[in-house]
């Protein structure tokens, strides 16, 4: 089938350190980032690119909407349009609902290969870290292949397409998929794009067409000498600093008659491992054990020393000709049944180096939908947050994207450990994941992806199938008897035996804990609630109602849970564009785009009837009722490890500036009050809470 006949070349797997490539333009592979040339971008009505485009000029006949404006790469169609003044900004007040007819056009991103890159006799292939999310790749106007998955790489061949000089580079991009929001049916997803900017119930609808990563062109060899994958396991002592490292390269045939040289480094440039070994010799693998090292520890419990794999491959000459580098750190993990467990539960007590850790965490969300416009410092303000309020724990949730290399990185510097979603999320309607053999073998794939570019990052440690995906019926959890779960699990354990895999999140056996459950001896991996838990059976909506709850809770583990608040009055103003900050309520269609979020109702029912009479009144209001559900929920959760053993809240930042949410950050970065109060509790000992 075209999804999962795919081709995914060496340099992408031998990551190099810190972009994930091998490339060093010595050595006999040589790679150019074509980020940095002349790209232009064309949109068409559907297919008349076909019969207009004229790719020895490259340029549009005349039926081009619109014709070859800048864009950059990585880059969204819709960044580029902004910048050329075509849209508005859709971050302010309704302006989402006018860039929707992006999603109705043929997108073409086009520029010229420099002639000097291209060598002659050599193998040429254009690498494509991440294209979102269907059509075709042109060089000289011919089909080199085709894509249609957001989420896995691709690569292709194009010696044959070249010409002695002007090559044209095209990717033209088809019209995406019609539908994947939040509401839905999972069984039936068979699309594989992200769902977030669909819609949800902090998105509008801001369907993302680009290219979200990296292009890179590598020319090499035509003997294909070559590491194809290079499996690297770190593994720590639990008692000591003394480190245990393996190291498995997958190689060509011709890769097999060279060496490779292994060397370790830690961050002083001191030698830990220096040795070349044939290349046959290291085909089953190869281990160090009892190495001098010093174990990674995550954020509020220690340092986070990380060290330099290199492994060179050399020729029966001994000629450089190829580097794959890895960036590790050693720890040892494993998980311990919770004190007073039921019998026959899932362990949820994380021990990271002999140290129980309480698992106090934050659900990743993208940070925009036009993720492809991202930078690293982006990513670095972000996390620099949450390292300082205290987390050292985040989970990528399975509605977004692979994410850019940069959050493993600066996660790894950081200690902030990763609970990694596959992506596949639940739809409201239906929550069962898909289990027709196509569907499962693109799955199969794409968690393969996800696995060899980031398995050998020390911050990761849970794996899971997917976002609240439920049994038939949401009777509870998926299980691995699921046919696509269990297909995942296979693929983690052979491909990252070390690491926990989790059907899904939540886990365990029952979704939600609640006053309904409590005691039943079933709630394990938990998620919710997102509203505060008063106490509405008898009118009681008192702080004293939700301490009541949250001390009675006794899920052994939370992986998700939230209460909303408002952002701030002056940011309000600063995005509500035309519309009115007031009322904030159904009626308004600034508040109503969120309308999951709208507590309009509840205020009055709080105040006698009557509405606030301004804006800072409501946001007042909404603000300490987030921070006083959230304070109260991590408070007595922590003040329980290790019968709890950990909290991650929903969700950490908006991605984009709803007026309500149940974001602790906003989407300038500012904390909101609620975060200010988490530290407290973030940076204290779970003894000194109770």
């Amino acid at each position: 089938m075209k999804r999962t006949a795919i081709f995914i070349i060496a340099c992408l797997l031998c990551m190099n350190m810190p972009t994930g490539f091998c490339q060093d333009n010595r050595f006999s592979v040589k790679t150019f980032n074509l980020g940095g040339l002349d790209w232009k971008l064309w949109g068409y009505r559907p297919e008349v690119w076909h019969m207009d485009f004229n790719f020895a000029e490259n340029r549009s006949n005349g039926k081009a909407d619109i014709r070859g404006i800048d864009a950059d790469v990585p880059g969204s169609v819709q960044k580029a349009l902004l910048d050329a003044g075509i849209i508005e900004d859709w971050n302010y007040g309704t302006n989402n609902e006018k860039i929707e007819w992006i999603e109705h056009r043929n997108w073409l991103f086009t520029a010229k290969l420099p002639d000097e890159w291209l060598l002659e006799d050599k193998t040429v292939r254009l690498v494509f870290k991440g294209l979102d999310d269907n059509g075709q790749v042109l060089v000289n106007g011919k089909e080199a292949g085709s894509f249609d998955n957001t989420f896995i790489p691709y690569s292709f061949d194009i010696t044959s397409l070249l010409k002695e000089k002007d090559n044209i580079i095209t990717v033209a991009f088809g019209l995406p998929p019609r539908y994947l929001g939040q509401i839905g049916y999972t069984s039936k997803i068979k699309e594989w794009k992200s769902r977030f900017y669909y819609g949800w119930d902090w998105m509008p609808r801001i369907v993302q067409i680009g290219i979200w990563d990296d292009i890179l062109l590598e020319i090499s060899e035509k003997d294909d000498m070559r590491i194809t994958d290079l499996k690297v396991y770190a593994n720590a002592d639990r008692y000591k600093d003394s480190g245990e490292l393996s190291i498995i390269p997958e190689m060509t045939y011709e890769a097999k008659k060279g060496k490779i040289r292994i060397e370790l480094k830690d961050s002083r440039d001191r030698t830990i491992i220096d040795e070349t070994v044939p290349a046959c010799e290291l085909a089953s693998g190869k281990t160090y054990d009892r190495l001098k090292i010093k174990r990674w520890y995550p954020n509020g419990e220690g340092e986070q020393p990380l060290y330099s794999l290199t492994c060179t491959l050399f020729d029966r000459d001994g000629n450089k000709r190829e580097t794959c580098r890895r960036r590790i750190g050693f720890k040892s993990a494993v998980w311990e049944h919770n004190m007073n467990a039921p019998a026959g539960a899932d362990p949820w007590i994380c021990v990271v180096n002999d140290r129980p850790v309480f698992l106090q965490g934050i659900n990743w969300t993208p940070i925009r939908p036009n993720f492809a416009d991202l930078d690293e410092e982006q990513y670095k303000r972000l996390l620099q947050s949450y390292k300082d309020m205290g987390f050292n724990f985040i989970r990528i949730w399975g509605g977004g994207f692979p994410e850019k290399d940069w959050l493993y990185d600066i996660c790894d510097e950081m200690g902030l450990m990763i609970h990694q979603d596959f992506p596949l999320s639940s739809s409201g309607l239906d929550n069962y994941p898909p289990e027709t053999p196509d569907e499962i073998e693109t799955m199969a794939t794409i968690a393969r992806n996800y696995l060899i570019r980031n398995r050998h990052h020390v911050s990761m440690l849970i794996w899971s199938g997917g976002n609240e995906l439920y049994k038939r019926g949401d009777t509870g959890p998926v299980k691995l008897d699921h046919p696509m779960i269990r297909r995942v699990a296979d693929i983690v354990a052979a491909e990252d035996p070390f690491r926990r895999f989790i059907p899904a999140s939540p886990s365990g056996m029952n979704i939600e804990a609640g006053w309904g459950n409590f005691g039943s001896g079933r709630n394990w991996d938990t998620h919710g609630p997102w509203v505060l838990p008063y106490d509405r059976a008898n009118n009681d909506f008192s702080p004293a109602a939700i301490d009541r709850f949250w001390a009675a809770n006794d899920a052994l583990f939370i992986s998700e849970m939230g209460a909303p608040g408002a952002m701030s009055a002056e940011m309000i103003d600063k995005y509500r564009g035309n519309c009115n900050a007031m009322p904030a309520s159904h009626e308004n269609p600034y508040w109503n785009q969120f309308n999951w979020w709208v507590e309009w109702d509840q205020y009055k029912a709080e105040h006698g009837g009557k509405e606030p009479s301004s804006i800072e009144e409501y946001v007042e209001w909404s603000q300490n009722n987030q921070t006083t559900g959230l304070t109260l929920a991590l408070k007595n959760l922590k003040a329980k490890f290790p019968e709890c053993g950990g909290l991650v809240i929903w969700m950490g930042h908006d991605s984009f500036p709803a007026p309500a949410n149940t974001s602790i950050i906003d989407f300038d970065g500012n904390w909101k009050p609620a975060a200010y109060e988490l530290q407290k509790i973030l940076l204290a000992k779970p003894e000194n809470l109770r």
